[in-house]
């Protein structure tokens, strides 16, 4: 009786370091500012721009000194980290990035990009902006390095036009008329904030006493 011949089939067999190839690189967005204080416009902005996209998660990035010509004085970052935390602290798609503040200084977005692009060679990143701010792309420091290092993402609103040299992908969120500066008037003049901003974070400026004068 004849033997059958048995195929073999070599397994293949991949070095350790090539795995990562195979993986699905990570889609994060970022949403920059001040967060003095944050607000519902800028969270409903983090989450509709990163749902729309099917991003993994969005980081809200506090600046440490915006680079800004007229700079605008801050309350200092702790309570705006704090505020921030409180504002997102039920929605783990949300998540905080804090490498401006801890680098203190003006916040290049350049140099903070670069700085994240390689801490993490594994994450694709979405920089989302308000459709006010994509005609300022231009005099952003060094854009063209920037563009290399992120997608921009523009939040369309009314009254802007949405024609750039740079490639941008624009989103539509509901828009909220609504900015920190508002708030932190209406503060001032001992008008009610509530519903503009989270209950926890309406709590911690109370408890703290904040923006009750002009800055």
């Amino acid at each position: 009786m004849k033997s059958q011949a048995r195929s073999f089939v070599r397994p293949q067999v991949f070095p350790k370091e090539m795995p990562h190839l195979y993986e699905k690189r990570k889609q994060v967005g970022i949403l920059g500012g001040t967060f003095n204080p944050v607000h519902l416009a800028h969270l409903v902005m983090a989450e509709q721009a990163g749902q729309n996209l099917g991003l993994d998660h969005v980081c809200l990035m506090p600046s440490y000194q915006p680079p800004h010509v007229d700079e605008k004085p801050t309350i200092p970052a702790e309570h705006r980290l704090n505020m921030l935390e409180l504002a997102i602290e039920d929605n783990p798609f949300l998540t905080i990035e804090t490498i401006e503040i801890e680098r203190g200084g003006k916040s290049y977005t350049y140099d903070t990009m670069k700085a994240l692009t390689q801490n993490n060679p594994d994450t694709d990143y979405y920089f989302i902006i308000g459709g006010d701010m994509v005609e300022y792309l231009p005099k952003w420091y060094k854009i063209d390095e920037l563009l290399t290092m992120v997608h921009f993402v523009g939040i369309h609103r009314r009254g802007y036009q949405v024609e750039t040299p740079y490639p941008v992908i624009w989103v539509d969120v509901p828009e909220i008329d609504l900015s920190s500066t508002k708030i932190r008037q209406k503060i001032q003049q001992g008008c009610s904030v509530r519903y503009l901003v989270p209950d926890k974070v309406l709590d911690y400026i109370q408890k703290e006493g904040l923006y009750q004068h002009e800055l």
